[in-house]
C-alpha cells in the first residue's frame, strides 16, 4: 500500500475512532460508540505501520500533517464548519512538512 494511501487511512479510522468518543461523551449517543471507536483505532493504528519507513518516528512525523489536513476536512463536511485563510495555510505548511518528511532523501543505514 503507498504510504500516502496508508495516511489517509490512518487518518480517517483515528478521526472516526476519536469522534466516536466525543459523540458518546458530548453529544449523548449509546456506549457501544465506544466499541467502534475503539475498532476505529485499532485500524488506524495498524493503517500507520504500512508506511514506508524504516522509523517509527519519522512515519508518525509525516503522518502529522496528513492528519491535520483531515482534520480540517471534518470540520467542512461533517460539522458543516468552514476552513479560514488560517487553517488553510497552517495546513498548507504542514503538509509542506509531511512531504518533505516522506520524500527526503535519506542516508543508507
Amino acid at each position: 500500500m503507498p504510504t500516502l494511501a496508508a495516511y489517509i487511512g490512518a487518518a480517517l479510522a483515528e478521526i472516526a475512532g476519536c469522534f466516536a468518543f466525543w459523540a458518546w461523551l458530548r453529544l449523548d449517543k449509546p456506549i457501544w460508540w465506544i466499541g467502534l471507536g475503539m475498532a476505529s483505532l485499532a485500524l488506524f493504528a495498524y493503517l500507520l505501520t504500512l508506511a514506508d519507513s524504516a522509523a517509527a518516528g519519522r512515519a508518525y512525523a509525516a503522518y502529522g500533517g496528513i492528519y491535520i489536513a483531515a482534520s480540517l476536512f471534518l470540520l467542512w463536511a461533517v460539522e458543516g464548519g468552514r476552513p479560514d485563510r488560517w487553517d488553510m495555510i497552517g495546513v498548507s505548511i504542514c503538509l509542506l512538512g509531511a512531504g518533505i518528511i516522506i520524500g527526503g532523501p535519506r542516508a543508507p543505514v
